[in-house]
């Protein structure tokens, strides 16, 4: 398959006119045509390929929307998305209007841009794409497909004046689209090997990219982590003189596990800091890992309250409670019992099985697996193979990185000595594992977003079908 080099190489590439953007199937279809880099299977990362001068070019041509909202920054390789909604939904139940930047997303790309839960409606989309798409041709640049959306929602935030914007990184953080601004606190989740190709071989390389978010003299929230990664994000907030807190070492965390009657299984939470005590909160996500993630979104509240926002306790708990994160430990559908995860790297598929087993009774579990190519696959397929008791290797549809399902079988089959199946597509693989469960058993589709975003969408269509 020839490959052609990425448009977005270059700062001042030849640019055809943009079309009339005047529908949204139109703004949709000038965003697909952009440099992809979540889809390319060979991406150069340099300062070249992401040049946020592109970014900063296009948001001086909107204006500067992002100096004119108040913003969290988190980056990471685990947690990231989670540590975002629970932020999101402390901040909303305190009555703030909260914008939510997140990526990928699952069925539609407005999941990205979203304000208080609420995707940015059609019409929106479509007015701003041609907004950021006429600055574009007017400054001669060529933006790829992140840069068009995040430069999109951050003039969104602006235009509808929230009161603040939770930014989740797309990529690593040094050279990342969402690093051109200037938050009121960063936040930096679990780091572990994870575009490795891209970020680097060692925990300190990708640390250093994750901390190339840190900014001079904003507060930094961290956790205590691998000692090699501690070293790299301390000197990285030393170096720009970033007051810097680390959960277990500067705020005071415990945690325990128990059941209820109302909650059921579930983790609670104490956090202490010089000005905050929260105590005995529970977790509203489900494992283990999410505990961490919890403290740290604790932790930003508690920042932010120096920044005069004002967090009443019981609407910050109600807040707090009403956290969900779609595409996550999410049950799509009742007979048979389908999960769904888009765990998408070892670490996250090793705490899936961890929590899968917490929380979820089952008798056997068979598990629908894709992951991209370029993942760290043999270590994502030890994790699964914890948990599945039969696999079912597949493919999401349409997307290039998408490992080969026979090669997927045959490196599982030299980890496991478990019973495993190749479907050629996710619907093929939906109906293998429906034959194979019984009532008390559970399907989990998980190694890629891509993969749950296509099963989610699948089943919708069969519920539509069905209820017709």
């Amino acid at each position: 398959m020839p490959r052609t080099k990425p448009s977005g190489g270059s700062s001042r590439a030849k640019t055809a006119s943009p079309p009339e953007i005047t529908t949204y199937p139109n703004a949709v279809r000038y965003l697909l045509e952009r440099t992809d880099y979540e889809r390319m299977r060979l991406v150069r990362y340099n300062e070249e390929t992401f040049k946020l001068d592109r970014m900063r070019t296009l948001l001086e041509g909107l204006g500067n929307p992002q100096e004119q909202v108040r913003m969290v920054h988190v980056a990471g390789t685990v947690g990231k998305g989670s540590t975002v909604a629970m932020i999101s939904s402390m901040l909303e139940g305190c009555g703030y209007a909260v914008g939510q930047y997140t990526s990928p997303h699952l069925i539609d790309v407005r999941e990205r841009i979203s304000i208080n839960g609420r995707a940015i409606s059609k019409n929106d989309f479509t007015t701003l794409m041609k907004d950021v798409a006429e600055v574009a041709e007017k400054a001669q640049v060529e933006p790829t497909f992140f840069e068009l959306l995040t430069a999109l929602g951050f003039a969104y935030y602006a235009e509808q004046a929230v009161d603040i914007a939770v930014i989740e990184v797309g990529l690593g953080g040094r050279l990342d689209s969402t690093n051109v601004i200037t938050p009121e606190v960063t936040v930096i989740t679990h780091i572990d090997f994870d575009h490795m190709h891209i970020l680097g071989r060692t925990l300190p390389e990708i640390a250093a990219e994750k901390a190339g978010i840190i900014k001079r003299g904003v507060p930094v929230v961290t956790f205590d982590q691998h000692e090699d990664v501690q070293k790299v994000i301390r000197a990285a907030a030393e170096a720009v003189a970033a007051p810097m807190r680390m959960i277990n070492k500067d705020i005071e965390f415990s945690c325990r596990f128990g059941v209820s009657d109302d909650l059921g299984p579930h983790t609670r939470i104490c956090v202490v800091t010089e000005t905050s005590q929260f105590m005995h909160l529970p977790v509203p996500l489900k494992g283990e890992h999410q505990a961490v993630n919890c403290a740290l979104a604790l932790a930003v509240i508690d920042t932010l309250k120096s920044s005069g926002f004002e967090f009443p306790e019981v609407p910050l708990h109600e807040g707090l409670a009403k956290t969900k994160v779609p595409g996550r430990m999410e049950l799509i559908w009742d007979r048979p019992r389908i999960l769904v995860d888009g765990a998408h790297n070892a670490a996250a598929v090793g705490a899936l099985m961890r929590c899968v087993g917490a929380h979820v009774p089952y008798d056997s579990m068979v598990c629908v697996f894709g992951c991209c190519e370029d993942k760290d696959v043999h270590a994502m397929l030890e994790k699964v193979a914890l948990g599945g008791d039969k696999i079912i290797f597949t493919r999401a549809k349409g997307n290039p990185r998408a490992a080969d399902p026979d090669e997927l079988q045959r490196q599982f089959t030299e980890i496991s000595g478990k019973m495993s199946q190749v479907a050629r597509t996710l619907p093929e693989a939906l109906d293998l594992a429906s034959r194979a469960v019984g009532r008390d058993d559970l399907v989990c589709v998980t190694g890629s977003f891509y993969l749950v975003g296509e099963a989610k969408k699948y089943l919708a269509e069969v519920d539509r079908k069905q209820t017709k």
